[in-house]
């Protein structure tokens, strides 16, 4: 990220303009990821002319990244019409796909549309175990052949590997994969338990000893000298510091309009076919709650040696119970990187070493 793009997304934070908006189009899928955290379903999908108003609403709130994914955002035979309205008003996208439904001819149009990047996720660099974790037989294969489709025509393509117990150790593989098929890597070491509430996914995250060795890797992390050193006692004024962009400059839109703070922030703040977008952005008492919580309003984590340093998701941490208290995963990713045990804590942490 540019010095540039990194304080205009600072300043949107500070100044609470949703500058990231992430818009899931709908839940179907044709894959059946052994790790998804979403229920197939879709009832009540918004339509395209919806979404045409839903784009002008986001415009004129100050949004400027916006995201389309699912579900599988292609398997809507009007998802071209709806990229090419946010197009149309100069937003930068993504579009997160399988791209298993992707032949020359989508290529063509996606390179028509001058996306910003399209996010492909790749399981493992091996066919059987990428098969494997999405429960299809020959989606690697078509997976492969689409970004190929996609890089030769010059469309740009980050391939997003979500390290699971299933492909562990794959990663070194599916990073010189990216490089063979000239795609941008990134890895994502979290699997998000389910919306509904099952954590079962949970199990399917990678063992603590992998989880060290990708976060003490430089090809991931950067210069580990830093990243992995022992965490500052947090200073004071980190205390009222804003913990997350989760409903200061990012939301999410579920298909059906349903609006949440992230993602993996399952805590309705309003519904864009009730309400206007910017309506529900600035005075939903949900999503005022959430971007009012700083580390001091933390009990548990405020008195943590890693509090300062500390990635933690108030979306996960909710998920665990408490909006307010700690994210588990982000505290097992703490002691991975710095191979230091939090100090401090009142919670109990199996997944850490005693």
């Amino acid at each position: 990220m540019s010095a540039l793009l990194h304080e205009v997304m600072n300043r949107a934070r500070r100044l609470g303009v949703p500058f990231d908006v992430h818009l899931d189009v709908t839940y179907r899928c044709n894959e059946r990821c052994v790790h998804c955290y979403l229920n197939h379903e879709s009832p009540g999908e918004m339509s395209a002319l919806e979404y045409r108003g839903l784009l002008d609403q986001l415009a004129a709130a100050g949004a400027f990244f916006v995201t389309f994914s699912g579900g599988e955002p292609l398997l809507r035979p009007d998802i071209f019409e709806i990229l090419a309205d946010a197009r149309a008003r100069s937003f930068s996208v993504k579009l997160k796909t399988n791209a298993t439904r992707i032949g020359p001819a989508e290529a063509d149009r996606i390179r028509s549309l001058s996306l910003q990047e399209v996010h492909v996720s790749i399981y493992s660099h091996r066919a059987e175990t990428h098969d494997a974790v999405t429960g299809i037989p020959g989606s690697f294969e078509r997976t492969i052949q689409a970004i190929r489709l996609l890089r030769e025509r010059g469309q740009g393509v980050v391939m997003v590997h979500i390290v699971t117990r299933l492909a562990s150790g794959h990663h070194s593989g599916v990073r010189a994969l990216a490089g063979e098929l000239d795609a941008r890597f990134l890895l994502d070491p979290t699997i998000t338990p389910k919306l509904d509430g099952d954590f079962s996914t949970r199990g399917l995250n990678v063992p603590s000893a992998e989880l060290v060795r990708i976060m003490n890797t430089p090809e991931y992390v950067g210069d580990v000298r830093e990243f992995c050193a022992p965490p500052e006692p947090p200073d004071p004024s980190s205390f009222d510091t804003i913990l997350c962009g989760a409903g200061h400059s990012h939301c999410y839109i579920a298909p059906d309009g349903e609006v949440f703070p992230c993602v993996q922030f399952p805590y309705s703040c309003g519904n864009v076919r009730r309400e206007n977008f910017l309506e529900i952005w600035r005075n939903s008492a949900a999503m005022n709650e959430v971007r009012s919580v700083r580390l001091r309003d933390l009990p548990a984590c405020v008195r943590c040696s890693h509090a300062a340093s500390c990635s933690r998701c108030p979306g996960l941490a909710l998920m665990d119970g408490d909006l307010r208290g700690p994210s588990l995963q982000d505290c097992e990713k703490s002691w991975a990187r710095t191979s230091l045990v939090p100090t401090g804590c009142p919670i109990p942490l199996p997944m850490l070493p005693r």
